[in-house]
């Protein structure tokens, strides 16, 4: 069993940067692909990146591609989100989320879900 801790979240203004973490708890960590999703008020949880358990491939929603980058650090149970050059329409709560499935993109496949983070993003 995994258990995630979101942090990093709060005010961040268009044009600025912010980076999320994800602590996981257990041993197994390493062996899970890794995903960030997020969701805004009034809206579905939708995908935002991933990250297979080597670290060797990532992907991403065609919407923050270019502009935000997942990573992880198995040494240290974590999983990051750096945003960059964030926009209005990116603020929602953020979840990271682990997966022993490689559909990626598709919310079904994560078994274990943090609490969540907020973000939001000024303009």
């Amino acid at each position: 069993q995994v258990q995630l801790v979101e942090s990093g979240g709060g005010l961040v203004q268009v044009g600025g940067s912010l980076r999320l973490s994800c602590a996981a708890s257990g041993r197994t960590f390493k062996y899970y692909n890794m995903a960030w999703f997020r969701q805004a008020p009034g809206k579905e949880r939708e995908f935002v990146a991933a990250i297979i358990w080597i670290g060797s491939s990532t992907y991403y929603e065609d919407s923050v591609k270019g502009r935000f980058t997942i990573s992880r650090d198995n040494a240290k149970n974590t999983l990051y989100l750096e945003m960059n050059t964030p926009k209005p329409e990116d603020t929602a709560v953020y979840y990271c989320a682990a997966s022993p499935r490689s559909e990626l993109r598709v919310r079904a496949s994560y078994d274990y879900w943090g609490q969540g983070t907020q973000v939001t993003v000024s303009s």
